[in-house]
C-alpha cells in the first residue's frame, strides 16, 4: 500500500522555524514528484513547496517564498520542508503529497488529480 508518513507538526512560536518531514517507508514512490500543501480553517488548500524526484527543480507558494526550503534525501526516501520566520497566519494542516507527473507537475495539476496524500499534520503558530 502506497503511503506517506508526515512528521514534525505541532506548536511553533512565531518567528521560529518549522521543520516537517515526509517519508515513504514502503519505498514505492520512487520517481514521483513530492509537494507540501496546507489548508487553514475556512480556506482552500494551497501549495507550500514542491520538489521534483531528481531534486533539481523546486517551486514555492507565494505565502512562503523567500523563507522556505525543500529538499529530498534519496537514501531515506524522505522529503524535508523548512519554513523560517513562522507567522500566526501559517497555522494550518500541512499535507504531504506525491504524484508521478514529470518534474514539479504536482504543483500545477488540480488537487483532485494528485495521486497520493498523507494524512496531514496540524501546525499551530502562537504569537
Amino acid at each position: 500500500q502506497v503511503r506517506l508518513v508526515e512528521s514534525g507538526g505541532g506548536w511553533v512560536q512565531a518567528g521560529n522555524s518549522l521543520r516537517l518531514s515526509c517519508a515513504d517507508p514502503g519505498h514505492t514512490l520512487r520517481g514521483y514528484g513530492t509537494a507540501w500543501f496546507r489548508q487553514a480553517a475556512g480556506k482552500e488548500r494551497e501549495l507550500v513547496a514542491a520538489i521534483s524526484w531528481t531534486g533539481d527543480r523546486t517551486l514555492f507558494g507565494d505565502s512562503v517564498a523567500g523563507r522556505a526550503t525543500i529538499s529530498r534525501d534519496h537514501n531515506t526516501d524522505t522529503v524535508h520542508l523548512r519554513v523560517d520566520k513562522m507567522k500566526p497566519e501559517d497555522t494550518a494542516v500541512y499535507y504531504c503529497a506525491a504524484d508521478r507527473g514529470e518534474g514539479i507537475t504536482i504543483a500545477t495539476i488540480p488537487l483532485g488529480y494528485v495521486e497520493v496524500w498523507g494524512q496531514g499534520t496540524l501546525v499551530t503558530v502562537s504569537s
